[in-house]
């Protein structure tokens, strides 16, 4: 099991966080960093965001965060971030944590094989062959998993479906894999719930969101911070844990 706190001869635990400049990644991120992670920090195209985040950790501890920029809907690119990670790693991987996700309607009578294309590889693709072209990293150092799902795998949402069917697939791959990595590599995933609303506004209409936390027994919208305690639980306290998900959504599944 990874300790929160470590010797401070033995190298720091490192955990690559997909999808970290912003929003629940950057919460997951700050969280890890706060509990002695040494942060690998991928992104897209949030630079900005990205170099942001990095400069404030590293000002907080040196040399603790670095970028790592990739499409994760390319295979090629995903191979040379496991291979530009690696290098900068000289005890494998603790954690991998695959948040990085797109959120795009796909209206079941017009969405085109494009649409759908694009929601599997952001959300189940990318983790995919990320987590195998990272897979000998995390056997060097025991690690974990910890896979970014949604509540919405069991109360699907209207107009996305391509999304609830690629976030179902994580899902189910979570549990694949545990069964298949154990036991060197835990695999766990966390689905959240009403956290933050999506950029785009037309996603969620307000009629839409009052219906949603009407329906949620602690009626009100969690933190990302919310997530970023359950990844950091899984990944550092929970050593008998594998193969589960967990919803962080206020109770929302309950009704």
């Amino acid at each position: 099991m990874i300790q929160a706190t470590q010797n401070p001869a033995s190298p720091r635990p490192t955990a690559l966080v997909t999808g970290g400049a912003q929003r629940i990644g950057a919460a997951i991120v700050r969280e890890l960093h706060r509990r002695g992670f040494t942060i690998a920090l991928h992104y897209r195209s949030s630079a900005d965001a990205a170099e942001a985040l990095a400069d404030s950790l590293n000002r907080e501890r040196p040399d603790s965060c670095r970028c790592y920029r990739a499409d994760l809907a390319r295979l090629d690119e995903i191979g040379a971030l496991a291979s530009e990670v690696g290098a900068h790693l000289d005890g494998g991987l603790q954690l991998l944590v695959n948040n990085a996700s797109g959120f795009e309607p796909t209206p079941f009578g017009e969405a085109q094989e494009a649409d759908f294309d694009a929601m599997l590889a952001s959300n189940l693709k990318g983790p995919f062959f990320l987590t195998q072209a990272l897979l000998p990293l995390l056997r060097t150092a025991q690690g974990n998993i910890v896979n970014i799902i949604d509540t919405h795998v069991q109360r699907p949402l209207a107009r996305y479906s391509a999304y609830c069917a690629a976030k179902a697939g994580l899902e189910s791959l979570t549990r694949s894999l545990a069964l298949e990595l154990g036991p060197d590599i835990r695999v766990n995933g966390v689905a959240p719930g009403a956290i933050l609303w999506p950029e785009d506004d037309a996603a969620y209409d307000s009629a839409t969101r009052e219906n949603m936390l009407a329906r949620t027994p602690l009626q009100r919208l969690g933190e990302p911070e919310d997530i970023a305690r359950t990844v950091a639980f899984l990944a550092t306290k929970a050593p008998f844990i594998t193969g589960q998900v967990i919803a962080v959504d206020g109770g929302r599944l309950l009704g």
